[in-house]
Protein backbone atom coordinates (compact mmCIF):
# COMPACT_ATOMS: atom_id res chain seq x y z
CA UNK A 1 0.00 0.00 0.00
CA UNK A 2 1.45 3.36 -0.95
CA UNK A 3 1.45 6.65 1.41
CA UNK A 4 -1.72 7.97 0.90
CA UNK A 5 -4.42 10.19 2.78
CA UNK A 6 -7.25 7.86 4.05
CA UNK A 7 -10.29 8.12 2.48
CA UNK A 8 -12.63 10.71 3.96
CA UNK A 9 -15.43 8.13 4.33
CA UNK A 10 -13.49 5.73 6.83
CA UNK A 11 -15.29 4.61 9.77
CA UNK A 12 -13.20 5.90 12.57
CA UNK A 13 -12.61 1.99 14.24
CA UNK A 14 -12.76 -0.86 13.11
CA UNK A 15 -15.82 -3.06 14.48
CA UNK A 16 -15.50 -5.18 16.80
CA UNK A 17 -15.46 -9.17 15.25
CA UNK A 18 -16.20 -12.09 17.43
CA UNK A 19 -14.38 -14.67 17.77
CA UNK A 20 -16.25 -17.61 15.83
CA UNK A 21 -16.81 -21.32 16.95
CA UNK A 22 -14.79 -23.51 14.54
CA UNK A 23 -12.10 -20.60 13.29
CA UNK A 24 -8.93 -19.51 14.05
CA UNK A 25 -6.26 -17.38 11.73
CA UNK A 26 -3.05 -16.09 12.04
CA UNK A 27 -1.47 -13.20 9.76
CA UNK A 28 2.44 -13.11 9.02
CA UNK A 29 4.91 -10.66 6.96
CA UNK A 30 5.84 -12.73 3.70
CA UNK A 31 7.97 -9.92 1.96
CA UNK A 32 6.06 -10.54 -0.90
CA UNK A 33 6.11 -6.65 -1.97
CA UNK A 34 5.63 -4.37 0.94
CA UNK A 35 8.05 -3.82 4.12
CA UNK A 36 7.19 -3.83 7.46
CA UNK A 37 3.90 -4.60 7.17
CA UNK A 38 1.53 -7.69 7.03
CA UNK A 39 0.56 -9.51 3.66
CA UNK A 40 -0.28 -13.14 4.49
CA UNK A 41 -3.16 -14.06 6.12
CA UNK A 42 -4.20 -18.37 6.71
CA UNK A 43 -7.83 -18.98 8.35
CA UNK A 44 -8.68 -22.46 9.41
CA UNK A 45 -12.31 -23.86 9.50
CA UNK A 46 -12.36 -27.00 11.66
CA UNK A 47 -13.53 -30.46 10.03
CA UNK A 48 -17.02 -30.32 8.48
CA UNK A 49 -16.73 -26.44 7.25
CA UNK A 50 -18.32 -25.60 4.29
CA UNK A 51 -17.34 -23.13 1.57
CA UNK A 52 -19.50 -21.41 -1.41
CA UNK A 53 -18.13 -19.28 -3.59
CA UNK A 54 -18.67 -16.83 -6.58
CA UNK A 55 -15.75 -15.19 -8.89
CA UNK A 56 -14.37 -13.33 -11.29
CA UNK A 57 -16.06 -13.54 -14.73
CA UNK A 58 -13.02 -12.01 -16.19
CA UNK A 59 -11.70 -13.98 -19.28
CA UNK A 60 -8.18 -13.77 -17.90
CA UNK A 61 -7.86 -14.84 -14.05
CA UNK A 62 -4.87 -15.42 -12.24
CA UNK A 63 -4.48 -18.76 -11.34
CA UNK A 64 -5.07 -18.59 -7.76
CA UNK A 65 -8.85 -18.16 -9.31
CA UNK A 66 -8.39 -21.47 -11.40
CA UNK A 67 -6.93 -23.57 -8.46
CA UNK A 68 -9.81 -21.88 -6.02
CA UNK A 69 -12.90 -22.63 -8.34
CA UNK A 70 -11.12 -26.62 -8.69
CA UNK A 71 -11.10 -26.78 -4.82
CA UNK A 72 -14.99 -25.64 -4.12
CA UNK A 73 -16.05 -28.67 -5.38
CA UNK A 74 -13.06 -30.92 -3.79
CA UNK A 75 -14.74 -33.09 -0.84
CA UNK A 76 -12.64 -33.42 1.91
CA UNK A 77 -12.99 -34.73 5.41
CA UNK A 78 -9.80 -32.43 6.77
CA UNK A 79 -10.06 -28.97 8.04
CA UNK A 80 -10.61 -26.20 5.74
CA UNK A 81 -7.74 -23.79 5.03
CA UNK A 82 -7.79 -20.03 3.07
CA UNK A 83 -5.06 -18.56 2.26
CA UNK A 84 -4.22 -14.93 1.02
CA UNK A 85 -1.46 -12.49 0.14
CA UNK A 86 -1.43 -9.64 -0.89
CA UNK A 87 1.58 -7.40 -3.12
CA UNK A 88 1.17 -9.75 -6.26
CA UNK A 89 -1.73 -10.53 -7.59
CA UNK A 90 0.07 -14.23 -9.60
CA UNK A 91 -1.97 -13.45 -12.59
CA UNK A 92 -0.83 -13.31 -16.10
CA UNK A 93 2.63 -15.15 -14.85
CA UNK A 94 3.14 -17.92 -17.21
CA UNK A 95 3.47 -21.13 -15.83
CA UNK A 96 5.90 -19.99 -12.60
CA UNK A 97 2.68 -18.13 -11.56
CA UNK A 98 0.91 -21.32 -12.02
CA UNK A 99 3.54 -23.26 -9.74
CA UNK A 100 3.30 -21.12 -7.12
CA UNK A 101 -0.17 -21.49 -6.33
CA UNK A 102 0.77 -25.68 -6.48
CA UNK A 103 3.73 -24.43 -4.14
CA UNK A 104 1.33 -22.91 -1.99
CA UNK A 105 -1.05 -25.45 -1.43
CA UNK A 106 1.42 -28.27 -1.06
CA UNK A 107 3.11 -26.40 1.47
CA UNK A 108 0.36 -25.26 3.30
CA UNK A 109 -1.55 -28.82 3.16
CA UNK A 110 2.27 -30.59 4.96
CA UNK A 111 2.51 -27.00 7.45
CA UNK A 112 -0.87 -27.82 8.78
CA UNK A 113 -2.40 -31.21 7.83
CA UNK A 114 -4.77 -30.91 5.19
CA UNK A 115 -5.54 -31.62 2.11
CA UNK A 116 -4.05 -29.49 -0.46
CA UNK A 117 -6.51 -29.60 -2.87
CA UNK A 118 -9.59 -27.78 -1.31
CA UNK A 119 -7.76 -25.21 -0.02
CA UNK A 120 -8.75 -21.78 -0.94
CA UNK A 121 -5.70 -19.70 -2.58
CA UNK A 122 -6.31 -16.06 -3.06
CA UNK A 123 -3.17 -13.00 -4.06
CA UNK A 124 -4.00 -9.56 -4.97
CA UNK A 125 -1.83 -6.83 -6.01
CA UNK A 126 0.39 -6.68 -9.15
CA UNK A 127 -0.94 -8.29 -12.42
CA UNK A 128 2.29 -9.67 -13.92
CA UNK A 129 4.44 -10.41 -11.21
CA UNK A 130 5.30 -14.53 -10.42
CA UNK A 131 4.57 -15.09 -6.45
CA UNK A 132 7.60 -15.93 -4.65
CA UNK A 133 5.65 -19.33 -2.67
CA UNK A 134 8.73 -19.76 -0.65
CA UNK A 135 7.87 -16.41 0.99
CA UNK A 136 4.58 -18.10 2.10
CA UNK A 137 5.56 -21.24 2.70
CA UNK A 138 8.31 -20.57 5.11
CA UNK A 139 5.88 -18.59 7.35
CA UNK A 140 3.46 -21.32 7.73
CA UNK A 141 5.26 -23.48 9.86
CA UNK A 142 5.85 -20.37 12.51
CA UNK A 143 2.04 -19.08 12.18
CA UNK A 144 0.32 -19.70 15.25
CA UNK A 145 -3.59 -19.95 15.06
CA UNK A 146 -5.56 -18.06 17.06
CA UNK A 147 -9.19 -17.77 17.40
CA UNK A 148 -9.53 -13.75 17.08
CA UNK A 149 -7.70 -11.98 14.61
CA UNK A 150 -10.12 -10.36 12.31
CA UNK A 151 -8.84 -6.49 12.10
CA UNK A 152 -5.55 -8.27 11.39
CA UNK A 153 -6.76 -10.01 8.93
CA UNK A 154 -7.86 -7.42 7.18
CA UNK A 155 -4.98 -5.31 7.26
CA UNK A 156 -2.92 -8.34 5.64
CA UNK A 157 -5.25 -8.31 2.26
CA UNK A 158 -4.78 -4.82 1.76
CA UNK A 159 -2.97 -3.49 -1.14
CA UNK A 160 -4.34 0.33 -2.31
CA UNK A 161 -7.13 0.36 0.50
CA UNK A 162 -6.44 3.07 2.69
CA UNK A 163 -8.30 1.02 5.66
CA UNK A 164 -9.29 -2.07 6.66
CA UNK A 165 -13.08 -3.10 6.10
CA UNK A 166 -14.85 -5.42 8.30
CA UNK A 167 -18.89 -6.10 9.08
CA UNK A 168 -20.48 -8.36 11.45
CA UNK A 169 -23.76 -9.48 12.54
CA UNK A 170 -26.03 -11.87 14.17
CA UNK A 171 -29.44 -13.79 13.30
CA UNK A 172 -31.74 -16.46 14.66
CA UNK A 173 -32.06 -20.21 13.13
CA UNK A 174 -34.72 -21.68 15.25
CA UNK A 175 -34.04 -20.83 18.88
CA UNK A 176 -29.85 -20.69 18.17
CA UNK A 177 -27.90 -17.17 17.57
CA UNK A 178 -25.53 -17.59 14.95
CA UNK A 179 -23.16 -14.93 14.38
CA UNK A 180 -21.80 -13.71 10.75
CA UNK A 181 -18.37 -11.97 10.55
CA UNK A 182 -16.92 -10.63 7.06
CA UNK A 183 -13.84 -8.76 5.57
CA UNK A 184 -12.71 -7.56 2.33
CA UNK A 185 -10.31 -5.53 0.07
CA UNK A 186 -10.60 -3.42 -2.87
CA UNK A 187 -10.46 0.39 -3.70
CA UNK A 188 -9.77 0.18 -7.09
CA UNK A 189 -10.26 -2.09 -9.94
CA UNK A 190 -13.61 -2.14 -9.08
CA UNK A 191 -16.47 -3.31 -11.14
CA UNK A 192 -17.50 -6.59 -9.79
CA UNK A 193 -19.12 -9.67 -11.72
CA UNK A 194 -20.33 -12.38 -9.60
CA UNK A 195 -17.64 -10.94 -6.98
CA UNK A 196 -15.53 -8.83 -5.74
CA UNK A 197 -12.07 -7.45 -4.99
CA UNK A 198 -11.18 -10.23 -2.55
CA UNK A 199 -14.46 -10.89 0.15
CA UNK A 200 -14.21 -13.30 2.73
CA UNK A 201 -17.75 -14.22 5.26
CA UNK A 202 -17.41 -16.80 8.00
CA UNK A 203 -20.35 -17.88 9.82
CA UNK A 204 -20.80 -20.60 13.12
CA UNK A 205 -24.18 -22.16 11.70
CA UNK A 206 -24.50 -25.53 10.27
CA UNK A 207 -25.72 -25.44 6.66
CA UNK A 208 -24.48 -27.50 4.09
CA UNK A 209 -22.84 -26.65 0.82
CA UNK A 210 -25.91 -26.20 -1.81
CA UNK A 211 -27.80 -24.06 0.44
CA UNK A 212 -24.73 -21.76 1.37
CA UNK A 213 -24.55 -20.90 -2.47
CA UNK A 214 -27.64 -20.54 -3.40
CA UNK A 215 -28.16 -17.93 -0.30
CA UNK A 216 -24.63 -16.16 -1.61
CA UNK A 217 -25.66 -16.01 -4.94
CA UNK A 218 -28.96 -14.61 -4.24
CA UNK A 219 -26.95 -11.58 -2.09
CA UNK A 220 -24.57 -10.92 -4.89
CA UNK A 221 -26.77 -8.95 -6.95
CA UNK A 222 -27.94 -6.40 -4.73
CA UNK A 223 -24.49 -6.04 -2.88
CA UNK A 224 -21.28 -6.68 -4.37
CA UNK A 225 -22.67 -6.49 -8.07
CA UNK A 226 -24.30 -2.98 -7.49
CA UNK A 227 -21.24 -1.32 -6.78
CA UNK A 228 -18.50 0.54 -9.17
CA UNK A 229 -15.29 2.72 -8.38
CA UNK A 230 -13.56 2.62 -12.18
CA UNK A 231 -15.63 -0.35 -14.26
CA UNK A 232 -12.75 -2.55 -14.35
CA UNK A 233 -13.64 -6.44 -13.49
CA UNK A 234 -9.94 -7.55 -11.46
CA UNK A 235 -8.69 -10.82 -12.60
CA UNK A 236 -8.89 -12.07 -8.79
CA UNK A 237 -12.06 -11.44 -7.89
CA UNK A 238 -12.74 -13.91 -4.81
CA UNK A 239 -15.63 -13.70 -2.71
CA UNK A 240 -16.05 -17.02 -0.21
CA UNK A 241 -19.11 -17.81 2.24
CA UNK A 242 -17.77 -20.63 5.19
CA UNK A 243 -19.68 -22.10 7.77
CA UNK A 244 -17.95 -23.97 10.30
CA UNK A 245 -20.92 -25.87 11.75
CA UNK A 246 -20.23 -25.11 15.02
CA UNK A 247 -23.57 -23.76 16.00
CA UNK A 248 -26.91 -26.21 17.12
CA UNK A 249 -29.60 -25.37 15.60
CA UNK A 250 -32.43 -26.59 13.68
CA UNK A 251 -31.05 -29.13 10.47
CA UNK A 252 -31.30 -27.14 7.44
CA UNK A 253 -31.00 -28.46 3.76
CA UNK A 254 -33.13 -26.23 2.07
CA UNK A 255 -32.15 -22.29 1.31
CA UNK A 256 -35.60 -21.58 1.06
CA UNK A 257 -36.61 -22.90 4.65
CA UNK A 258 -38.67 -20.25 6.42
CA UNK A 259 -35.94 -20.56 9.64
CA UNK A 260 -33.14 -18.82 7.09
CA UNK A 261 -35.26 -16.01 7.28
CA UNK A 262 -33.26 -13.76 9.67
CA UNK A 263 -29.72 -15.49 8.66
CA UNK A 264 -30.63 -14.06 5.14
CA UNK A 265 -31.04 -10.53 6.32
CA UNK A 266 -28.03 -10.78 8.18
CA UNK A 267 -25.87 -12.08 5.16
CA UNK A 268 -27.42 -9.13 2.88
CA UNK A 269 -26.07 -6.40 6.34
CA UNK A 270 -22.56 -8.10 6.05
CA UNK A 271 -22.58 -8.02 2.65
CA UNK A 272 -24.29 -4.67 1.93
CA UNK A 273 -21.90 -2.74 4.74
CA UNK A 274 -18.50 -4.31 3.12
CA UNK A 275 -19.55 -3.39 -0.32
CA UNK A 276 -20.53 -0.07 0.35
CA UNK A 277 -17.10 0.38 2.54
CA UNK A 278 -15.04 -0.24 -0.83
CA UNK A 279 -16.98 2.45 -2.73
CA UNK A 280 -16.18 4.63 0.15
CA UNK A 281 -12.50 4.01 0.02
CA UNK A 282 -12.80 4.03 -3.54
CA UNK A 283 -9.20 5.68 -5.34
CA UNK A 284 -8.88 8.94 -5.09
CA UNK A 285 -12.40 9.48 -3.60
CA UNK A 286 -13.85 12.66 -2.14
CA UNK A 287 -17.76 11.88 -2.91
CA UNK A 288 -19.92 8.73 -2.29
CA UNK A 289 -22.83 8.57 -5.26
CA UNK A 290 -25.96 6.62 -5.26
CA UNK A 291 -27.80 6.23 -8.52
CA UNK A 292 -31.19 5.47 -8.40
CA UNK A 293 -32.89 4.30 -11.40
CA UNK A 294 -36.95 3.81 -12.26
CA UNK A 295 -39.60 3.75 -14.80
CA UNK A 296 -36.91 1.20 -17.06
CA UNK A 297 -38.67 -1.86 -18.65
CA UNK A 298 -37.22 -3.96 -16.54
CA UNK A 299 -35.00 -4.66 -13.40
CA UNK A 300 -31.96 -5.63 -15.49
CA UNK A 301 -32.51 -2.92 -17.57
CA UNK A 302 -32.52 -0.50 -14.96
CA UNK A 303 -29.46 -1.94 -13.43
CA UNK A 304 -27.64 -1.98 -16.98
CA UNK A 305 -28.38 1.71 -17.44
CA UNK A 306 -27.35 3.14 -13.98
CA UNK A 307 -23.94 1.16 -13.67
CA UNK A 308 -23.71 2.96 -17.42
CA UNK A 309 -24.26 6.46 -15.29
CA UNK A 310 -21.73 5.13 -12.78
CA UNK A 311 -18.72 4.30 -14.68
CA UNK A 312 -19.23 7.09 -17.10
CA UNK A 313 -15.77 8.96 -16.84
CA UNK A 314 -17.89 12.34 -17.53
CA UNK A 315 -20.53 12.04 -15.21
CA UNK A 316 -18.02 11.22 -12.43
CA UNK A 317 -15.64 13.83 -13.38
CA UNK A 318 -18.41 16.07 -13.54
CA UNK A 319 -19.54 15.28 -9.68
CA UNK A 320 -16.14 15.74 -8.58
CA UNK A 321 -15.92 19.26 -9.59
CA UNK A 322 -19.52 19.61 -8.38
CA UNK A 323 -20.84 20.31 -11.78
CA UNK A 324 -24.63 19.21 -11.75
CA UNK A 325 -24.50 18.37 -15.69
CA UNK A 326 -27.70 16.60 -16.42
CA UNK A 327 -26.70 16.39 -19.88
CA UNK A 328 -24.17 13.79 -19.37
CA UNK A 329 -26.13 12.01 -17.50
CA UNK A 330 -28.84 11.84 -20.58
CA UNK A 331 -25.69 10.76 -22.24
CA UNK A 332 -25.11 8.00 -20.08
CA UNK A 333 -28.27 6.60 -20.20
CA UNK A 334 -28.66 6.71 -24.11
CA UNK A 335 -25.70 5.06 -24.18
CA UNK A 336 -26.25 1.76 -21.95
CA UNK A 337 -28.14 0.12 -25.17
CA UNK A 338 -31.07 -0.02 -23.06
CA UNK A 339 -34.74 1.08 -23.87
CA UNK A 340 -34.78 5.01 -22.97
CA UNK A 341 -36.85 7.75 -24.45
CA UNK A 342 -35.51 11.06 -24.27
CA UNK A 343 -38.75 12.70 -24.37
CA UNK A 344 -40.15 10.75 -21.06
CA UNK A 345 -37.00 10.76 -18.86
CA UNK A 346 -36.27 12.99 -15.58
CA UNK A 347 -33.32 13.28 -13.63
CA UNK A 348 -33.22 14.92 -10.38
CA UNK A 349 -29.98 15.16 -8.13
CA UNK A 350 -31.06 15.47 -4.32
CA UNK A 351 -34.48 17.25 -4.32
CA UNK A 352 -34.03 19.09 -7.39
CA UNK A 353 -35.39 17.93 -10.56
CA UNK A 354 -32.97 19.09 -13.43
CA UNK A 355 -34.80 17.66 -16.31
CA UNK A 356 -37.86 16.41 -17.53
CA UNK A 357 -39.52 15.76 -20.83
CA UNK A 358 -36.97 16.09 -22.76
CA UNK A 359 -36.11 19.58 -21.65
CA UNK A 360 -34.43 21.05 -18.93
CA UNK A 361 -37.18 21.86 -15.79
CA UNK A 362 -38.57 25.19 -15.86
CA UNK A 363 -38.04 25.02 -12.07
CA UNK A 364 -34.71 24.50 -12.07
CA UNK A 365 -32.14 26.61 -10.79
CA UNK A 366 -28.37 26.18 -11.05
CA UNK A 367 -27.33 27.83 -7.86
CA UNK A 368 -29.77 24.94 -6.25
CA UNK A 369 -27.68 22.54 -7.89
CA UNK A 370 -24.39 23.89 -7.27
CA UNK A 371 -24.94 24.01 -3.35
CA UNK A 372 -26.43 20.19 -3.33
CA UNK A 373 -23.32 19.41 -5.13
CA UNK A 374 -20.83 20.58 -2.59
CA UNK A 375 -22.48 17.53 -0.10
CA UNK A 376 -19.79 14.82 0.37
CA UNK A 377 -22.75 12.21 -0.16
CA UNK A 378 -24.80 12.32 -3.71
CA UNK A 379 -27.37 11.07 -5.18
CA UNK A 380 -29.01 10.72 -8.47
CA UNK A 381 -32.27 9.88 -9.16
CA UNK A 382 -33.43 8.89 -13.09
CA UNK A 383 -36.79 7.84 -14.01
CA UNK A 384 -37.24 6.45 -17.65
CA UNK A 385 -40.94 6.79 -18.01
CA UNK A 386 -41.47 3.71 -19.63
CA UNK A 387 -42.61 0.59 -16.95
CA UNK A 388 -41.70 -0.75 -13.79
CA UNK A 389 -38.21 -1.97 -13.64
CA UNK A 390 -35.92 -0.22 -10.46
CA UNK A 391 -32.42 -0.69 -9.41
CA UNK A 392 -30.10 1.43 -7.26
CA UNK A 393 -26.14 1.57 -7.71
CA UNK A 394 -23.00 2.83 -6.02
CA UNK A 395 -20.06 4.59 -7.41
CA UNK A 396 -17.80 7.54 -6.27
CA UNK A 397 -16.10 10.27 -8.37
CA UNK A 398 -13.28 11.04 -10.26
CA UNK A 399 -10.41 12.73 -9.45
CA UNK A 400 -6.64 13.76 -10.12
CA UNK A 401 -5.47 11.38 -6.77
CA UNK A 402 -7.03 8.01 -8.78
CA UNK A 403 -4.83 9.26 -11.41
CA UNK A 404 -1.84 9.92 -9.14
CA UNK A 405 -2.35 6.40 -7.40
CA UNK A 406 -2.63 4.23 -10.32
CA UNK A 407 0.13 6.56 -12.63
CA UNK A 408 2.54 5.23 -9.74
CA UNK A 409 1.06 1.88 -8.89
CA UNK A 410 4.03 -0.38 -10.23
CA UNK A 411 6.78 2.16 -8.62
Amino acid sequence: MTDMTISPFAPAQFPTLPPLAGFEMATAEAGVKYKGRTDLWVLRGQPGTQIAGVFTKNKCPGAPVDWSRKALKQKTEDSRLVIVNSGTANVFAGQKGKDAVVETAHGAGYAFGVDPNAIQIASTGVIGVALDANKLVVKFYDMELIADGWEAAARAIMTTDTHPKGATSTAEIGDTTVTINGIAKGSGMIAPDMATMLAYVATDAKLPQNVLQDLLAAEVGPTFNSITVDSDTSTSDTLLLLASGAAEHVDIADSNDAALADFRRALHDVLFDLSQQIVKDGEGISKFVTIKIGGAMTDASAHRIGMSVANSPLVKTAIAGEDANWGRIVMAVGKAGEPADRDTLSIWIGPHVLAEGGQPAASYKEEDGATYMKQDEIVIRIDLGLGDGAATVYTCDLTHNYIDINADYRS
